[in-house]
């Protein structure tokens, strides 16, 4: 595509439809966005065709969303590319840690083809950035960040893209604090962390020195917390003071998270004022058979809440699709998000809160202005595609088309 285009025919949300002050729907109209460096320069009704020379490309009324984030996914661990094989059951986490330490060296794909085949299920399924976690231990050391960078590197001006130097197996317990600092001064833009008590031994040591790595290499946080109760309510209270003492607001986010689904009454509504205040995130990826946070009461209260796909196909998990739009789905199911605004909001949660309308049913997206990164759905409303997870033909990523594309030209 040049750097100025017209793309035709394009089904836009443009407000609730409601019955009775109750919402029963949603408003669309068809437009033309006119792209220009890419960007979205122009939006005008259909009924108008633009007289122009520039080139046109028919999306034949394909529903626009705006593109989705995948905001936590592990790269480095999945073997797509390689022979079926399920997990192996294991005692406890620590055995899991050694039995992937000899699976991925052993496999007959490189970390990197392995990486690449991953990202374009992601791209073909609507994500146009992704955050990744690598690990980092004394065994690997960053052979395989960098080459998760070298695979990242190869989709440039496809999707944007973060690492997080990740200690999968313990920050004091591999003793890889150095490793994790070299990691971010060579481009990592996160520090991770994993069950600061359980898998470390010293929930207390593990944080600060997580947390002073952050500082140092001025680099946000994702800790992976799966502690549960009060071990793991505990750890999240601390992080938030350290992030407070580190003047690290709005830098940090909860992976999982679970404990926060045991907080009681009073409790929750501490928790999540904190939480908001320092611009702490929660991300989830709705696993079943688990408790998951309170998303919808975290997210009422100004919590950020991201849905994410974590493992797919590794070691540690035979599921995953990498289907961040499927992902979404399961959670408005398992959580009653089942009218058509709540459906509608649920997008914001792959989206970095973004929504075609606003939860008063304005219309807030697409804006002159706003990157054309979009996902072109076979949908009458976004509402219709978290619950029917519909198709995707195809993305694009600021003017680009990136996976797939449409039949009319």
């Amino acid at each position: 595509m040049s750097s100025s285009y017209w793309l035709t025919n394009v089904c836009l949300e443009k407000g609730f439809r409601y019955e009775n002050g109750v919402v029963i729907g949603t408003e669309t109209e068809n437009c033309h966005l006119l792209v220009e460096n890419g960007k979205i320069a122009k939006i005008i009704s259909a009924d108008t065709l633009p007289d122009d020379q520039l080139q046109k490309k028919d999306v034949d009324n394909l529903l626009a969303l705006p593109s989705f984030i995948e905001k936590h996914v592990h790269l480095d661990k999945t073997i797509l590319g390689e022979k079926w094989r399920a997990v192996t059951p294991v005692a406890s986490i620590f055995e899991r840690f050694e039995i992937e330490k000899r699976v991925l060296p052993s496999l007959s794909t490189t970390t990197k083809e392995r990486a690449k085949a991953l990202i374009e299920i992601l791209l073909q399924a609507g994500s146009t950035h992704i955050r990744t976690h690598v690990d980092i231990y004394q065994e690997a050391g960053l052979t395989n960040f960098f080459e998760i960078q070298e695979a990242l590197a190869d989709y440039e001006g496809k999707l944007s893209s973060e690492i997080v130097a990740f200690p999968q197996h313990g920050l004091l317990r591999n003793n890889c604090a150095d490793l994790v600092r070299e990691a971010v001064r060579n481009g990592a833009s996160l520090v991770g962390g994993v069950d600061p008590a359980n898998v470390d031994g010293n929930m207390e040591k593990s944080l600060q020195q997580m947390m002073e790595i952050a500082v140092e290499g001025n680099a946000d946080i994702d800790l992976h917390l799966h502690d549960p109760g009060k071990l793991g309510l505990a750890t999240i209270k601390r992080l938030a003071q350290l992030t407070e003492e580190a003047g690290w607001q709005g830098r940090v986010a909860v992976s999982h998270a679970f404990a926060l689904a045991d907080m009681i009454e009073g409790e929750a509504d501490e928790m999540a004022q904190m939480l908001s205040e320092l611009g702490i995130s929660i991300i989830t990826s709705v696993p079943i058979g688990r408790t998951i946070p309170p998303v919808t009461f975290l997210h009422n209260k100004g919590v950020q809440v991201a849905v994410a796909c974590d493992n797919i196909f590794d070691s540690w998990s035979p599921f995953g699709n990498g289907n961040i739009l499927e992902r979404a789905s399961r959670l408005a199911e398992l959580t009653g998000r089942s009218t058509e605004q709540k459906l509608a909001e649920t997008l914001g949660f792959i989206t970095g809160g973004i929504t075609p309308l606003n939860k008063n049913g304005q219309q807030a997206w697409p804006k002159v202005g706003d990157d054309a990164s979009i996902v072109f759905t076979e949908a009458s409303c976004s509402a219709e595609a978290i619950a029917r997870r519909s198709n995707r033909p195809a993305v694009m990523y600021r003017g680009k088309l990136v996976s797939g594309g449409f039949t009319k030209g």
